[in-house]
């Protein structure tokens, strides 16, 4: 059984934990005279947040193997470090400071500033106008949660499922709009339970909202939070109900529990945007954006392990009309209520 062009998604699964060597290791190694260098800056969810962070430093290690180039990571513990991480890869001569997620797009901007000959990569926002030196890179991620909010529609046996944000930011909102507009396309009478954990490393929390979700009714929750979502998917393990990963492939984290995953490559992107720079070609000033037609979003081959092939079809022939420019799915509630109604 074939997830058609959505199964590729399945690749950011099996990418080796190898990948995930520190970077203290990274600085002790010489860079040649005419090796580009990448310095990433991660948000507080940290580099294992087997999630986006992790997907990024995934997609720098494969351009560190594939193009040559040599990539690091500094962690922000908390938001005050973003700022002084893009003073210290500034300052180390990097060629390139790749800031992971929205939360570090002040930072970035006022850098382009203080810093106007360095050039910088955001994941996951852009801005009114991109600053000269530096590139943006977007996710339709409400396709890949529409997909899975097809999958948790047409799995509820209670009519009532669950979705848990870290926090209330437009690029987790993306995820709650595409995830619940999937359900209600499939199943109109579905009720949809939300709660933001205002964190993306509490996984207590986000065990503790999902138990309490489950308890009043939900037997599916889709969880967009980076460390919070794997304490959700410990409470599905927990409790024999299902769960919805984020980001990567999390089948791994409960075989038995998790149906789906609402992938987003960040991998994809940041590779490219290392390629671009590796062949002349950065363009400051810019946005990429990447949905189903550029294979970055979906839900993986692993989907066919714990959902019925009937259902896979259909999500299928839902994931054409993506490609083919036919369904949109909404990112914000303006456009979701419009598209209820």
């Amino acid at each position: 059984m074939e997830l058609k062009k959505i199964a590729a998604l399945a690749l950011a699964s099996v990418l080796s934990a190898s990948l995930l060597t520190g970077c203290a290791n990274d600085k002790k190694s010489e860079v040649k005279d005419d090796q580009l260098t990448i310095g990433m800056i991660t948000d507080v969810a940290g580099v294992n947040d087997q999630s986006f962070n992790q997907s990024a430093w995934e997609g720098l290690k494969k351009a560190e193997k594939e193009l040559g180039v040599k990539v690091k990571y500094l962690e922000s513990k908390q938001d005050s470090d973003y700022a002084a991480n893009i003073e210290t890869l500034s300052d180390e001569g990097v060629d390139l400071i790749l800031g992971v997620g929205m939360k570090l797009a002040p930072a970035i901007e006022e850098g382009s500033k203080l810093y106007p000959e360095q050039k910088f990569a955001l994941v996951d926002e852009t801005y009114p106008k991109v600053p000269e030196n530096v590139k943006a890179i977007q996710f339709n991620s409400q396709e890949s949660a529409y997909l899975s909010g097809l999958v948790a529609g047409k799995m509820t046996k209670t009519n009532n499922i669950g979705f848990i944000g870290g926090m209330q930011l437009p690029v987790i909102e993306a995820y709650q709009y595409g995830y619940m507009a999937g359900a209600k396309a499939v199943n109109p009478n579905v009720e949809v339970q939300v709660q933001y954990a205002n964190s993306f490393t509490d996984q207590a929390k986000g065990k503790a909202i999902a138990n309490q979700m489950y308890s009043k009714g939900a037997d599916v929750i889709f969880t967009a939070g980076g460390d919070v979502g794997t304490g959700a998917i410990e409470a599905a393990k927990e409790q024999g109900k299902f769960a919805i990963g984020v980001d990567r492939d999390q089948s791994s984290l409960a075989l038995d529990n998790v149906l789906t995953s609402a992938i987003k490559r960040v991998d994809v992107g940041v590779f490219d945007t290392v390629k671009e720079l590796v062949d002349g070609k950065f363009q400051g000033g810019t946005t990429a954006i990447y949905g189903l037609k550029e294979g970055a979003v979906g839900i993986p081959d692993t989907t066919k392990n714990l959902v019925s092939k009937d259902i896979i079809d259909y999500v299928n022939t839902q994931a054409d009309k993506f490609e083919k420019g036919e369904l949109k799915a909404p990112k914000n509630e303006k456009e979701y209520k419009e598209m209820v109604k």
